[in-house]
């Protein structure tokens, strides 16, 4: 009989089927080197004013709906994977191109689903937004975006914490992943002792 956990990481490999079939078609998306992002442990103010700027309420809806939360297995909120993206797209450092790509393609998914429930996203329900979801993913545009999300929401589940994801550890738990010591302090993650190496 199998455990939880075996459970778990079935569920985390059909997961990453997903995201292979779409590597597929986009390769230049899926298979990206993992992005870093700026930010330490102080980042992950839940409060922050930007969560509640309507992009970024959208965008946080449609990682859940990629990376549903299910028994014994964190979702895209228990990871805090909205910070990480966050952290990611907007630091000095990061890839121009992806932030537009990214807030262009909410535009696209706000303009559909005002076209056809006269909503934004956020206001549907959840099976009104997997119906959006299943919708652009049938367009070359909405199949990059989609994977582009899943990229940096697979990134949050297995980064160190101290790039805003990965809250509490809860990706590496559930994978039963030990990870390396000490862990990078949050003034000496990858894109700080880049900036240091610039300026030397």
């Amino acid at each position: 009989m199998k455990n939880n956990a075996d459970i778990s990481r079935r569920e985390f490999l059909t997961r990453m089927t997903l995201l292979g079939s779409l590597a597929l078609t986009y390769p230049e998306a899926a298979l990206a080197e993992l992005r870093k992002s700026k930010a330490g442990q102080a980042a992950a103010d839940a409060s922050a004013e930007w969560q509640q700027e309507p992009i970024w309420l959208t965008i946080s809806q449609v990682q859940e709906i990629l990376f549903p939360a299910a028994e014994d297995v964190p979702g895209a909120g228990d990871i805090g994977s909205t910070m990480y993206l966050h952290n990611a797209i907007e630091n000095p450092d990061a890839d121009a191109e992806d932030k537009d790509f990214i807030f262009r393609g909410v535009g696209w998914l706000d303009d559909l689903t005002q076209e056809r429930h006269k909503k934004t996203f956020v206001q549907l329900t959840a099976a009104q937004q997997q119906e959006m979801i299943e919708i652009i993913v049938k367009s070359q545009a909405g199949q990059n975006w989609v994977s582009t999300l899943l990229t940096y929401t697979l990134e949050a589940l297995l980064a160190d914490p101290v790039y805003g994801g990965n809250k509490n550890e809860s990706g590496w738990k559930w994978l039963e992943h030990q990870p390396g010591y000490p862990a990078p302090p949050a003034d000496k993650t990858w894109h700080k002792l880049l900036q240091r190496r610039y300026k030397a």
